[in-house]
């Protein structure tokens, strides 16, 4: 839900106050429900002089949750930073042990389906004599806008070359 514990603390309630209801897989005790329900006086007033001592009460019980949720996100922040820890190790330790880790400086990554829709690029878009558009290209070629201009921009420098 978010990067820190802080920002997920503040989410959380910009989402309870726009009246959007959180349903937590792991950690029930904090969905919006819970919290909604620690918010209604657990103790009943009483019209008599100890009821400042139950809104006291009623108060720890609703600062009680509001702990609850921060020690969540707080809980949730420190296992991404562990497992981050832990795969740096990891990474460290496979190279330690002479194993090649990402790719090659300079080295491309080949995909099967990168030769087709280049040719297909090169045979139907206007820019390389064809008459489809880019658009046009992308949806004949079944690729993302992103893919589809990584190619062409590779097409473009294999022909200057």
């Amino acid at each position: 839900m978010s990067r820190s514990a802080d920002e997920g603390v503040e989410i959380y309630f910009e989402l309870y106050e726009k009246g959007i209801q959180l349903i937590f897989l792991k950690e029930r005790y904090i969905d919006t429900a819970v919290y909604s329900e620690n918010l209604k006086d657990k103790i009943e007033l009483q019209g008599t002089d100890e009821d400042e001592i139950f809104k006291g009460l009623n108060n720890y019980f609703r600062k009680l949750a509001e702990r609850q949720i921060r020690i969540a996100f707080e809980q949730a922040e420190k296992e991404v930073e562990d497992l981050h820890q832990r795969t740096r190790e990891g990474i460290e330790t496979a190279r330690l042990n002479g194993k090649q880790i990402g790719q090659c400086p300079g080295s491309t990554l080949h995909v099967k389906k990168k030769l087709p829709v280049m040719e297909i690029i090169k045979k139907h878009s206007r820019d390389f004599g064809g008459s489809l558009s880019d658009l046009e290209c992308m949806e004949l070629a079944k690729v993302s806008r992103n893919t589809f201009y990584k190619y062409k921009k590779e097409l473009r420098q294999r022909i200057m070359e």
